[in-house]
């Protein structure tokens, strides 16, 4: 098996001790089934704590790791969209059904949210671990409420969002948006603002933002507005189903750089508890790699939480399915060949640069201390396999 450059790159600058490799994934590579042992395993934070704690091996969690784990009390998860089968999301409901938080000694809460709702309580520590709606969504809560904010791991590596157009809306390219009018749940999409900004456009300037009520593409669809952001796993298949037609233009496809699947906690929590921030990445990771595995389990989880919580944004099975389906596709293609959820420093920046120019953010904020990309990726083998007790 040939390890991708980039991951090994990502590994060697650990300087961990050798780690054993997992009995987890399908690989019949040879060299994948031997094996070394540790004693220990350094993790740092990017707050700037080091620790060396005793490890997470193939042959289980030490006692002294799951001491240093439980030490860590009460660990509160927040959804960014109920608990809906979308990345940053389906890969912790999987790993808690599954049972993969309890076996590295986690105490975790899971509890639906909305991502814009997250970052004040994870500020505050109120829960600390949260989904956030993108990774610029994140460092803009930061940067004006100076919050510090450490995305642990990132999944999606392109953005979700698209502008939605009506066929007899005359938007054929992004450039066609100037005089018309589009609808907001809010405020526009990162990368749809950027898309817009690129094609020399402004908003109330060149193009009008209207607000709109509700989450319903197909009610919006009836609205006097010429198209809304939407997310490409989401709208565009309500739309399908019920048979109505609609143009997509897609900022990713134009070159603007987005993310999403973006996990944070706040600097306190991982300086405080290195360890179990690293175990949750670990146990999350694992229930990713599942997910995409097995995505039809995944959605079944993902609807049964849904249901628990009384589905009170009318989730359904078929919509599930194919968020996931769409996302899965997108987070494996997005990490090109490397571990699911690394986080790449310069694409983070490419990010932060693209909706700098947009005027997503008015002043450019640096990234400097907001990512984790060690935690991460020490937690998968040289054949970006978890590293996971096999038993």
């Amino acid at each position: 098996m040939t390890i991708p450059a980039p991951a090994r790159r990502i590994l060697a600058a650990l300087a961990a001790a050798p780690l054993v490799l997992a009995a987890c994934g399908d690989d019949g590579d040879t060299a994948g089934s031997s094996s070394s042992t540790s004693a220990g395993q350094t993790t740092t934070i990017a707050a700037g704590s080091t620790t060396t704690a005793p490890g997470v091996t193939v042959n289980g969690i030490t006692p002294e790791r799951c001491a240093a784990n439980k030490a860590a009390g009460k660990i509160t998860y927040l959804s960014g969209f109920d608990f809906a089968a979308s990345a940053g999301i389906v890969e912790v409901v999987v790993a808690a059904e599954k049972g993969y938080f309890q076996k590295m000694c986690l105490d975790v809460e899971l509890k639906s949210s909305f991502s814009t709702a997250n970052y004040p309580l994870v500020a505050a520590n109120q829960a600390q671990f949260a989904s956030a709606g993108s990774y610029s969504e994140m460092l803009s809560f930061a940067s004006k409420n100076d919050a510090k904010f450490v995305a642990v791991w990132h999944g999606g590596k392109t953005g979700i969002d698209a502008l939605l157009v009506k066929p007899d809306s005359g938007i054929t390219t992004a450039a066609d948006v100037k005089g018309k009018t589009i609808g907001v749940k809010g405020t526009l999409t990162a990368s749809v603002q950027a898309m817009l900004s690129k094609a020399g456009l402004k908003e109330g300037a060149d193009y009008k933002t209207v607000l709109l009520d509700g989450f319903d593409p197909k009610v919006h669809m009836q609205q006097p507005v010429d198209g809304f952001p939407v997310f490409k796993s989401n709208e565009p298949g309500q739309l399908t189903k019920a048979g109505i037609p609609f143009n997509l233009l897609d900022p990713a496809a134009q070159g603007i750089p987005g993310s999403f699947g973006v996990v944070y906690t706040n600097a306190k929590f991982a300086s405080d508890h290195p360890t179990a921030v690293q175990d949750f990445v670990r146990a999350s990771m694992k229930g990713l790699a599942d997910a995409i595995a097995d995505p039809k389990g995944a959605v079944a989880i993902c609807i049964t939480k849904i249901k628990e919580g009384g589905n009170k944004n009318f989730l359904s099975d078929e919509g599930e399915t194919y968020r996931w389906q769409v996302e899965a596709r997108l987070v494996v293609d997005s990490s090109k060949g490397e571990a699911i959820g690394l986080i790449d420093p310069a694409l983070l920046q490419t990010e932060v640069d693209a909706l700098t120019a947009a005027g997503y953010f008015t002043t450019k904020p640096s990234i400097d201390g907001s990512y984790d990309a060690a935690t991460v990726a020490s937690v998968y083998d040289t054949y970006d396999r978890v590293i996971w007790p096999a038993s």
